[in-house]
């Protein structure tokens, strides 16, 4: 049976976090992750998880400073002391309430420079994760939403994956992100999935709910159960307003 997680950066996006976890226990989802969650006090947090008993599958590092166009560190060359202050920061805010996993947020960057600073990052954010069994995943975004961004395909994560060579560095596969820049989802998820730590999706083009658009998502549900995935899958789709009148895909998968 093909279960689901919440990510609450977009879902019930306009309520507090804690409130935004219990709404989605109501709704039925059977875990929930987040995006930039540090403005809420842990303790907040694990209320909310020990009370849904729900588990907190992923988080992200900072941005940076995003009016100035910041869309991570890691990859930045010049931003070396920041982006491990946010790795530090992620890691330890993850092990407070029980997350394991921390997407490591590369950044606008590009060439060699960026490459050599993201994989010594990477490796810091690895080897720092690894004492408290925390996994580090890595997502390459698609050049529509985020043009620039130092990582947009899967072969080039699952090649950085190998550089840097640590068993607790893995793929974040946004459907979404991937069908925009590779499509042929079923081979990709075939061929990166020892190398998947997550599964995301969402509608294509516009991001929406998933039972709109060009994907369909029915049978790749039933091809990641295939292959034998066993985790929640994290929808992360934008509802354009009130997240409950969206949930309607939930009863048709």
């Amino acid at each position: 049976m093909t279960t689901f997680s919440a990510n609450l950066g977009f879902l019930w996006a306009e309520l507090p976090l804690p409130d935004a976890i219990r709404a989605a226990k109501t709704a039925g989802f059977d875990a929930v992750e987040c995006h930039w969650p540090y403005e809420t006090p842990t303790t907040d947090v694990i209320a909310a998880l020990d009370e849904t008993g729900l588990a907190m599958l992923g988080l992200n590092t900072r941005r940076g400073d995003v009016a100035g166009g910041d869309n991570g560190l890691s990859a930045l060359p010049d931003r070396i002391t920041e982006a491990r202050a946010a790795i530090d920061e992620a890691i330890a805010y993850a092990t407070a309430i029980g997350c394991k996993s921390v997407h490591v947020m590369a950044g606008f960057a590009s060439g060699d420079a960026a490459e050599r600073s993201f994989t010594e990052n990477l490796r810091y954010a690895c080897d720092q994760a690894s004492l408290h069994g925390t996994t580090i995943l890595i997502e390459p975004l698609n050049h529509y939403d985020a043009p620039g961004y130092f990582l947009q395909t899967t072969a080039k994560a699952i090649d950085l994956i190998a550089q840097v060579d640590r068993p607790n560095l893995k793929l974040m596969f946004d459907c979404y992100h991937v069908q925009l820049m590779e499509g042929d989802l079923s081979h990709r998820l075939q061929d990166a999935l020892p190398h998947i730590g997550h599964i995301q999706f969402a509608g294509v083009p516009a991001r929406g709910r998933p039972d709109e658009g060009e994907i369909a998502y029915p049978f790749v549900f039933s091809q990641i159960a295939t292959l034998g995935w066993q985790k929640p899958l994290g929808a992360e789709y934008k509802p354009g307003g009130p997240t409950e009148p969206t949930l309607g895909w939930m009863t048709t998968t």
